[in-house]
């Protein structure tokens, strides 16, 4: 998935963009409210890493101007001040989940796929036929047998699985699975796709071309 993170410390932005980029999400990094606010204004993030303190325009500024724009995206606040009058102040302005520094990366990313789990109402374990994507483990089975794959190939197979049914386009996978400093070639899409396919489709796992639209997995196809 797509995650903005907003923090002004670099060292902590690095340390937690390489965590997640490794567990195949594409991470965006600003480091102002007035970036973040920007940034978010665009509508192409699955989730947002919002640090309180932040320079220019606060965090709780930030989600409140986020919110004012109806969006329902999940929100998981950073703040160096664990009070109770500031978990109430963000979790009234909308704030999905908070999480107090210092922090340790597991509890970090076990909060980031549960908030990515609740908004797009999936469980832990995505499932097509007997194909199995473990999202925590970030491990595919086919007939409980583990399969090799790439992290692109992993986060190109779980965006076409938790959308099963529905076609996806080459531009929502761009959005999704590259962040703003990604090279991403003009066949970037079609390469990730057409190695994935040949490690799917001798399982009779089947991944559809709908012409000028994007990619597809049919429930129907499914083997069971």
């Amino acid at each position: 998935m797509r995650i903005l993170l907003v923090e002004d410390d670099k060292v902590l932005a690095d340390a937690l963009s390489r965590a997640l980029v490794q567990s195949a999400h594409a991470v965006d990094i600003v480091s102002t409210g007035e970036e973040a606010d920007h940034a978010l204004a665009l509508g192409i993030y699955d989730l947002a890493i919002l640090d309180i303190g932040l320079p220019k325009l606060s965090g709780l500024d930030v989600l409140r101007r986020l919110r004012a724009r109806k969006s329902t995206m999940p929100v998981l606040m950073l703040t160096a001040f664990d009070t109770l009058q500031d978990r109430v102040r963000g979790l009234d302005l909308g704030a999905d989940d908070y999480l107090a520094k210092p922090f340790d990366l597991p509890e970090l990313e076990a909060r980031v796929r549960a908030l990515l789990r609740r908004s797009t109402n999936s469980t832990p374990y995505l499932e097509h036929g007997l194909l199995c994507f473990d999202t925590v483990g970030r491990r595919v089975f086919y007939d409980k047998k583990p399969l090799d794959l790439s992290p692109r190939e992993l986060a190109v197979l779980e965006l076409l699985m938790m959308r099963e049914g529905r076609v996806v386009g080459k531009e929502q996978m761009v959005n999704h699975l590259y962040g703003w400093g990604d090279e991403v070639g003009d066949n970037a899409i079609e390469v990730n796709v057409y190695r994935l396919r040949k490690k799917l489709e001798p399982l009779g796992c089947e991944i559809r071309t709908v012409r000028g639209m994007g990619y597809l997995m049919d429930r129907g196809d499914a083997q069971t």
